[in-house]
């Protein structure tokens, strides 16, 4: 063990970083120390960042940075310098950029070489210790590149002041602005359907990402009249993505991405974000087909959030599950020998399985030949036509044996669940608990809109400050947040306002949204920096940085353009509207060409187009008419869509509605049940029928102005 990485490390509030507390590598945290003895001592800096449910990080841990010699090498040539990339996404996020100049490739680990002022002039990601297969091995490249600081020291810090100067042009995205045009919406969904895999669903090639963002623009443009193809090609890649390996067949919840075309065989962690944001799509997709198997697995996943990636008791969702138990295997928790099934199952559940699931003698793992993911090979009717028997009693059969296989996996060491509890994560997270508790209904949708509350007053209670505003993690010492704090929070602010109609959260919400205009937006080019300009010098590469893809949680500065619109529509406040617009504008050039990787950019711009949608139902608490229409509401999807359930008694709470709210409704008997649709500030004439309803908000075109 290394006594000054050990005091070090310790007590860090990063598992990543206190994994590596047994490391014979001097490591720092990032921070003015690590700097400040680069400087003094004229050494390079050599920064890992990485995270602790990836693999490849523990791989290169394990190989190299546990490895006494190679130990000494960089204790003697560099200052080692460890990051949390969820901890520390700034920080990432600027390397990243980076290193893929350098490279060509991004991910983690990454491995940065920087000058002592933390620019890096070289990096990559994982490096294997030894040469191998034609390539330098990390030794002989932590041995070439600290001979270069030392001797070629003038090329070296050219390098590294163009590098710094690429990446600060690209990511503050100079030269990006245009006037703002919503047909943005239509390049992008064009971009998307030609990357689609028509045989395997989702978009491109191996390995296979989702793309939450994608599928939401997909489904709302077909929801806005731009033709069935467009729901066609969400519809199967949400069908392909639920039953494939890279959904969890036994107890629920989508792994990072596929390693394959066919979604079969997964990179196995788990991750909140790209859970929260499933999640959504398959409720969306469920709302639009009403397929009963996209309801299953939105409901899977819950199943499997309650269980693993939340504080039930407390409130709050933890930020992963690791893939691996050790290094020595590879999903192997996840994963299944026929011999396993068959310990578990009788023989005629065992039988189902094997056909349901394609569990074979042999199967997809490399590592373990006779381990099987678990995917949807036949379907339940195929299997019932195979048999001879009822569809019912093979859905019988699959329930008792998925239960067996749960309980037996529930008794295998399990991989880490990091139980950090970040706040855009968790925010995201609210927002889609509480999609689910409109869309699901019934005990179901209520336990995930009480969960959703619990949580956000968590971290209304422990994550905001009036000065600082929302930190970046709930509990620990404090960790001031990013511009995705920020936006994601106010946003979850904005769907528990319209779920309960409190006002506290609608205050907080625009709280929220008023900080992070003061101390993250761009007066002068419009847009969102990432980091506040109140913040401390980060260190290292100094650059305002300007958030627009998709990557992997939805773009911040479109997500704070949906803010600021959304926001608009409750308050009428210009100021919300002109900064929206100005946000917008701010990639209005650029857009088109990121495609899939910034959808969540032509959401924002669908949404800035036609205006918020708010459905206003008004009737006496349990009218069933009342009921009836709000039922008809949450079935439909449509982006941006707010129902809103008032009630005599909320009318009468002084100061409980929005003001543009609080306009319009006096207009209306809060006694009668009717639903009002209003999109942007034009409001349609009541109706109280629930088809009439439905007709109306699926009629609602994607552009009515551009405001």
């Amino acid at each position: 063990m290394n006594e000054k990485s050990e005091g070090r490390l310790t007590h860090s509030a990063s598992p990543y970083l206190r994994s590596a507390v047994h490391q014979p590598v001097e490591w720092y945290e990032w921070g003015a120390e690590a700097f400040a003895r680069a400087r003094s001592e004229d050494k390079p800096i050599l920064l890992d960042i990485g995270a602790v449910w990836c693999h490849w990080c523990h791989v290169i841990d394990r190989e190299s940075y546990e490895n006494p010699q190679l130990a000494a090498i960089i204790n003697q040539l560099y200052i080692p310098v460890k990051v949390d990339r969820d901890e520390r996404p700034d920080v990432d996020a600027r390397y990243q950029a980076a290193i893929s100049t350098i490279s060509g490739q991004g991910g983690w680990p990454l491995t940065g070489f920087l000058l002592p002022d933390g620019r890096p002039f070289f990096g990559g990601t994982y490096f294997p210790p030894d040469d191998a297969m034609g390539r330098p091995g990390f030794r002989r490249i932590l041995e070439a590149v600290a001979a270069s600081f030392r001797n070629r020291r003038p090329e070296v810090e050219e390098a590294a002041s163009r590098l710094a100067e690429a990446v600060a042009k690209s990511e503050t995205f100079a030269g990006a602005y245009a006037p703002f045009d919503a047909g943005v919406a239509d390049d992008q969904t064009e971009s998307i359907l030609h990357m689609f895999d028509s045989h395997n669903g989702g978009f491109g090639r191996s390995p296979k990402f989702p793309h939450p963002a994608a599928i939401d623009l997909l489904i709302e443009r077909h929801q806005a009249g731009a033709g069935e193809r467009l729901l066609q090609t969400a519809a199967i890649t949400l069908e392909k993505m639920g039953s494939g390996g890279v959904y969890d067949q036994v107890a629920g919840g989508f792994h990072r991405y596929s390693v394959d075309e066919r979604w079969c065989v997964p990179h196995f962690e788990k991750m909140s974000y790209d859970n929260s944001e499933l999640l959504k799509n398959f409720l969306h997709g469920y709302q639009v087909t009403r397929e009963p198997f996209l309801r299953e697995v939105a409901e899977g996943t819950i199943d499997w959030t309650n269980a693993v990636l939340s504080d039930q008791s407390l409130g709050g969702f933890y930020a992963s599950q690791d893939a691996d138990q050790t290094l020595d295997d590879d999903g192997d928790y996840f994963t299944w020998t026929q011999a396993e099934v068959r310990a578990v199952l009788t023989p005629e559940e065992s039988r189902v399985v094997e056909l349901h699931y394609d569990v074979e003698a042999h199967g997809e793992m490399h590592h373990n030949p006779s381990k099987n993911v678990l995917w949807v090979a036949r379907t339940v009717a195929e299997i019932a036509r195979m048999i001879g028997v009822e569809v019912t009693a093979i859905q019988q059969t699959l329930a008792r044996a998925k239960e067996k296989l749960l309980a037996a996996r529930a008794l295998r060491p399990a991989p880490f669940v990091d139980t950090t509890m970040y706040v855009a994560w968790n925010a995201m997270f609210v927002s889609a608990y509480l999609e689910a508790a409109a869309v699901l209904g019934g005990e179901k949708g209520a336990a995930c809109g009480a969960f959703a509350l619990k949580t956000l007053d968590r971290i209304l209670t422990e994550a905001w400050s009036d000065e600082r505003g929302f930190g970046h993690r709930i509990g620990g010492p404090r960790l001031d947040g990013s511009l995705d704090d920020q936006v994601f929070a106010g946003l979850a602010l904005l769907d528990a306002y319209e779920a309960t109609l409190e006002q506290k959260y609608f205050d907080a919400a625009r709280r929220a949204t008023d900080f992070a205009l003061k101390e993250y937006f761009d007066q002068e080019g419009g847009g969102f920096f990432d980091r506040a300009s109140g913040a401390p010098p980060m260190g290292g590469l100094e650059l305002r940085r300007k958030p627009l893809q998709d990557s992997p949680t939805p773009g911040a500065n479109s997500s704070a353009a949906i803010l600021l619109d959304r926001l608009y529509g409750y308050t009428g406040d210009a100021r919300y509207q002109a900064a929206a617009r100005a946000t917008l504008e701010a990639f209005a050039a650029i857009a088109p060409q990121f495609g899939i990787h910034a959808a969540s950019y032509g959401l924002a711009a669908s949404l800035h187009a036609r205006g918020p949608l708010e459905v206003v139902i008004t009737g006496n608490s349990g009218d069933p008419q009342a009921d009836a229409l709000e039922r008809a509401a949450n079935s439909v999807y449509r982006f941006g869509k707010a129902v809103l359930r008032v009630t005599p008694e909320r009318m009468s709470v002084a100061g409980s509605l929005a003001p543009t709210l609080a306009e319009t409704l006096p207009h209306l008997r809060a006694d009668i049940a009717q639903a009002l649709v209003c999109v942007g500030t034009t409001c349609r004439p009541p109706v109280s029928d629930p088809a009439a309803l439905v007709a109306l908000l699926t009629e609602i075109p994607a552009s009515l102005s551009a405001g």
